[in-house]
């Protein structure tokens, strides 16, 4: 019979093979261990994430296949475009990460509570604070109307989720995101699991063997230092 591990009883900091995680519930690999800093950039460095809803044991996971955007792949529907181009939004990044995180984890239509959990905001605010997290807002004027955050290791980009409050800002942040990351080398935006918005909005799926081959590539090169500090027009990154 195959079990996941329990994080406690290994070595400090380290994961179980993510080829060892089960089919079902699909990636399921492993419980326990902690969210700090070290543990979490351990584990998104080897293709593995926590999941879990309060309440519940701490559980990681590595899913297969693993859901991915090319940086250059993000698809912009005329309809989108169209929107994009008439609204006044600016977008902006690290300048709003808790207030990210917290809309994020806001109820929505159709779920019943959250997966970031009070823990969560508080590890990923950390890992913000080292530099491992970083977030891209979406404003309306003074109003924070949308935006992403997720976490870095080197040169890949784990997009841990989105919020929007207002039609297409969701939208409109993983535009800026994937622009931003594909003028900085990189070539994939993380997606962990497929659902039907991301697909439509170009992700792809690929087997898990494929993507921990590639992340262990992109986590070896140096992570950049140059993220965008101005806030910047959404309509311009059409034209670039």
């Amino acid at each position: 019979m195959i079990r996941i591990r329990d994080l406690d009883t290994l070595a400090p900091y380290t994961f179980p093979d993510p080829e060892r995680a089960l089919a079902d519930p699909n990636g399921l690999l492993a419980f326990g261990g902690d969210l700090s800093p070290r543990r979490l950039v351990a584990a998104y460095s080897h293709g593995i994430f926590p999941w879990y809803a309060e309440g519940d044991p701490l559980l990681w996971w590595s899913p297969d296949p693993r859901c991915v955007f090319a940086s250059d792949g993000v698809h912009v529907s005329r309809s989108l475009a169209k929107s994009l181009r008439k609204s006044a939004w600016r977008w902006s990044m690290d300048r709003a990460f808790a207030d990210v995180m917290r809309a994020c984890a806001a109820p929505r239509a159709g779920q019943d509570g959250t997966w970031i959990t009070g823990d969560m905001l508080i590890a990923y605010a950390r890992l913000h604070g080292l530099g491992h997290a970083h977030s891209l807002e979406v404003w309306d004027g003074d109003e924070l109307v949308g935006g992403v955050y997720g976490i870095c290791t080197g040169r890949m980009f784990s997009a841990e989720s989105m919020f929007s409050r207002r039609s297409n800002a969701s939208k409109a942040a993983l535009v800026a995101l994937a622009h931003v990351l594909r003028a900085r080398g990189f070539p994939w935006i993380d997606a962990q699991v497929p659902n039907p918005h991301l697909m439509r909005m170009g992700a792809r799926t690929i087997p898990r063997r494929r993507y921990l081959e590639e992340l262990a590539r992109l986590v070896a090169q140096p992570a950049p230092r140059d993220w965008p500090k101005s806030i910047s027009p959404v309509a311009d990154l059409l034209r670039q």
